[in-house]
């Protein structure tokens, strides 16, 4: 008989080109298909609750798939951790129902953009962190990432990719705090557009910088110019942190 598995995963990022399948690049769905069906016998396709781009980190993700093998659950993990690299581990396998489907059943995401706010770079935060010298007001910052929170249209937040049936997203929180040189920026929002979290943490930094102000940043997404918003910042600094669903997974 055929299960649908969902399994819980965390991975570094830096060595892969995302999380989706691609021609010509490593990928961390790709590499847990590989190692999943040389753990259950057959091929293997996995949906992701996501796309995360290249060196794009996870605390925590979900993906499912179907199997008619029959490895207990609380083995599961264990057997295809033995055939993963160590920068991706499987840390927890659950029957679903069949209609479940890791992106579709996704009820809302929380993403971290962490920011190492030092004048001195810091080794152990390399491609963890984005490193970023000139001190940055946390306070100003929270003020700007306030602004998004709510039912907009998030076109200029967004660089051109995937093709979206609507820009139209709700932000539930986005939040700023500091912990001695690090910043974390904390976004959950029921859906996310093509580096929607990083134009958005880049446009709290232009605020922080003096570039635009906070209370700017409402008519920059009324306008859904790109140009008007702040820079994409770099992948190594984005974790997916939370994944919410009905199921307990």
């Amino acid at each position: 008989m055929e299960r649908n598995i969902a399994l819980r995963l965390m991975y570094n990022g830096t060595a892969y080109h995302g999380w989706q399948v691609q021609k010509n690049a490593i990928s961390v769905a790709e590499t847990l298909e590989r190692a999943l069906a040389a753990t259950v016998g057959h091929p293997v396709k996995c949906t992701g609750a996501g796309r995360t781009d290249a060196g794009v980190h996870a605390e925590t993700y979900v993906a499912n798939f179907r199997t008619t093998c029959h490895i207990p659950l609380d083995k599961l993990p264990l057997a295809v951790n033995t055939r993963l690299p160590d920068d991706i581990v499987v840390v927890r396998a659950t029957q679903v129902p069949d209609g479940f489907n890791a992106i579709g059943s996704c009820q809302k995401k929380e993403y971290t953009y962490r920011i190492y706010n030092s004048r001195l770079g810091n080794p152990f935060y390399v491609n963890r962190a984005w490193f970023y010298p000139k001190r940055l007001d946390e306070a100003v910052m929270a003020r700007a990432a306030e602004q998004f929170v709510g039912t907009h249209d998030f076109r200029a937040v967004r660089s051109v990719g995937t093709e979206t049936k609507t820009t139209v997203r709700t932000v539930y929180w986005f939040d700023v705090e500091r912990d001695r040189d690090l910043i974390s920026c904390r976004v959950c929002a029921n859906g996310f557009l093509y580096n929607m979290v990083r134009a958005m943490v880049g446009t709290v930094i232009y605020a922080a910088e003096g570039k635009l102000a906070p209370e700017d940043i409402p008519a920059i997404l009324d306008s859904g110019n790109r140009t008007l918003a702040g820079p994409t910042v770099p992948p190594g600094g984005l974790y997916m942190t939370k994944l919410w669903y009905e199921e307990d997974v």
